[in-house]
C-alpha cells in the first residue's frame, strides 16, 4: 500500500474519492514573491502600471482568479470545485520586489491549496507577460502555502 492518496493498490494513479468526507468551509492562502527589478517598478504610479495591454496588476488579478477556477483542468488529480470566493492582493514591497497573496474559499469536501497556489502563480506569470517588454530579468522566486483551514487538519506556515 502506498503512502500517496493518489495511487491505488496497484500503484496506478487514481483520483481520491471524497464522497464520504464532510462538507466544511475550507480556505487556503498562498504567497508568491517576485523580483521585478527597479527598471520595471520605476514605471509604476500609485501601485499600478498601465501598458498597451492594460493595467498590469488589475489584469494579473483577473488572470489569477481564472487560474483558480481552472486548476482542475491543469492538475490531473484535482477535483473540479465550486469556488465560493477568491481574493488576490499584490504589494510592492521594495524597489525591486512584489508579493502576491491568493486566498481561496469554498464550502466542500476537499481543500483548495492547489487552487490558491495556482492563482498566485498565474498572477505572477501574467505580470511577467505584461512587463516583459520592459525587462526579461524578472523572476518568480517563491510560491508557498501560508495557511489552510477546514478538513482533517489546519496548517499555518
Amino acid at each position: 500500500m502506498s503512502d500517496f492518496s493518489h495511487l491505488n493498490e496497484k500503484n496506478n494513479p487514481k483520483m481520491v474519492n471524497v464522497s464520504d468526507k464532510k462538507i466544511t468551509k475550507r480556505t487556503a492562502i498562498a504567497k508568491a514573491t517576485m523580483f521585478l527589478g527597479e527598471e520595471v517598478i520605476a514605471h509604476f504610479t500609485n501601485d499600478e502600471l498601465f501598458t498597451k495591454k492594460g493595467p498590469v496588476f488589475q489584469t494579473a488579478i483577473i488572470a489569477g482568479i481564472q487560474g483558480v477556477k481552472k486548476t482542475s483542468e491543469l492538475i490531473p488529480m484535482c477535483h473540479p470545485l465550486l469556488i465560493n470566493g477568491v481574493d488576490i492582493d499584490i504589494n510592492i514591497i521594495d524597489s525591486e520586489n512584489i508579493e502576491v497573496f491568493c486566498e481561496v474559499t469554498i464550502t466542500g469536501k476537499t481543500g483548495v491549496e492547489m487552487e490558491a497556489l495556482t492563482g498566485a502563480n498565474i498572477t505572477c506569470l501574467t505580470i511577467y507577460d505584461m512587463c516583459k517588454s520592459i525587462s526579461q530579468k524578472m523572476v518568480i522566486k517563491e510560491v508557498k502555502l501560508l495557511e489552510k483551514t477546514g478538513g482533517k487538519s489546519d496548517i499555518k506556515n
